[in-house]
C-alpha cells in the first residue's frame, strides 16, 4: 500500500531514472554485471532509483512491460 504521494520532484529524478544509462542497461539485459550493481545497490544508495520505485511501483531493475505506454527510447 502506498501512503506516500508522489510529487513533481519525485517525477524528475524518476525520469533520470528511466534516462540513466546504467539503470536502463539493467533493464534490458537482466543480466550480468550492471543488472546485479543496479539489483543491489538501487534503493539503498540512488534517489532516482528510490523515485522511480515509488512513481512506478518496480525496482529500477525490473524490465518495463511492453503495454505500459512508457517510451523508453
Amino acid at each position: 500500500m502506498q501512503s506516500e504521494e508522489v510529487t513533481e520532484k519525485d517525477l524528475a529524478r524518476a525520469k533520470q531514472c528511466l534516462e540513466c544509462p546504467v539503470c536502463k542497461r539493467a533493464r534490458e539485459k537482466q543480466k550480468g554485471l550492471i543488472f546485479w550493481f543496479v539489483k543491489k545497490l538501487e534503493s539503498g544508495i540512488c534517489p532516482a532509483c528510490k523515485a522511480y520505485e515509488k512513481v512506478y511501483q518496480r525496482k529500477a531493475h525490473e524490465p518495463i512491460p511492453k503495454s505500459n505506454g512508457i517510451d523508453n527510447t
